[in-house]
């Protein structure tokens, strides 16, 4: 019985790295319902609840083991099998990892993920939201591609920049004029007004001089490297691309309260 049960566990944790974790609820609810039930008509009841192709054959796979057990495993425990691995999968998809990214002189025993390719991911990455922030932006025609198709695809984008120009007191806005019309006219467009920014002893205001991009407060790129052609090519940039874990979300919820607390101020 405790190798029936093993066979059980381990078929259910491939299960739970093909299936979404709603759809193994789902299973697991229909397993449970199924007891008592004759085993094919259990199988049919099982596998018609499944909405496409591949996760009915991962489920009959799964199925197909629970039915060449010899010594029988009861409904309740495949019930609890899939379950439990259907919580240790979404743990580990949700689990933080790290990854640092780079732009400069590599040896041979040390290669990193590129600046550009880490944010590309990133913006490729969104479904629903995108929070971009960068100090300089110019000649980046491969992320100016993406925010477009994100866009294309319904994630909402709120783009928050600096803006020299405005503070000098003239009317240029640097940053959207780099990116073009199709990226300003795609994202929500924040920036720091003068009045809101911190001063020294000498009058000198502060700078917005972050650079980060956050996908659906799941994916975070985060670094020293501007959104520009030089950060990408010439320069020694350092940062981090995070995925999972709490920093994401975090990130993208401190700059959702500084829209809110107003400041940082939408450009009309």
């Amino acid at each position: 019985m405790t190798g029936d049960l093993n066979r059980i566990g381990v078929g259910a944790m491939r299960l739970a790295k093909r299936l979404p974790y709603s759809v193994l609820v789902s299973v697991a609810d229909v397993v449970a319902n199924s007891a008592g039930m004759e085993r094919w008509s259990a199988r049919l009841a099982i596998l018609q609840s499944l909405p496409t192709p591949d996760f009915r054959d991962a489920t009959a796979a799964f199925l197909d083991i629970w039915a060449s057990c010899p010594s029988g495993v009861s409904s309740d425990a495949v019930t609890v099998a899939i379950l439990t691995a259907a919580e240790s999968e979404r743990e580990h998809r949700q689990a933080e990892t790290l990854e640092v990214v780079w732009t400069g002189p590599e040896p041979a025993e040390s290669r990193f993920r590129h600046t550009e390719q880490a944010i590309l991911e990133v913006l490729n990455s969104a479904t629903t939201r995108l929070t971009v922030v960068s100090y300089a932006v110019y000649r980046i025609p491969r992320i100016r591609e993406a925010l477009v198709a994100a866009a294309h695809r319904g994630v909402c984008i709120r783009l928050i920049v600096e803006t020299p120009n405005r503070i000098e007191g003239q009317g240029e806005y640097d940053c959207l004029l780099a990116l073009g019309s199709d990226v300003a006219s795609a994202c929500s467009v924040y920036y720091w007004p003068q009045e809101k920014r911190g001063k020294d002893d000498n009058g000198k205001i502060g700078i917005l001089h972050v650079k980060c991009a956050v996908a659906d407060g799941h994916r975070m790129f985060l670094s020293s490297a501007n959104f520009t052609e030089y950060a990408f090519t010439i320069n020694m940039e350092l940062g981090l691309l995070a995925t999972g874990g709490n920093l994401p979300g975090q990130v993208e919820r401190h700059f959702e309260r500084l829209v809110a607390n107003g400041i940082v101020a939408r450009v009309e």
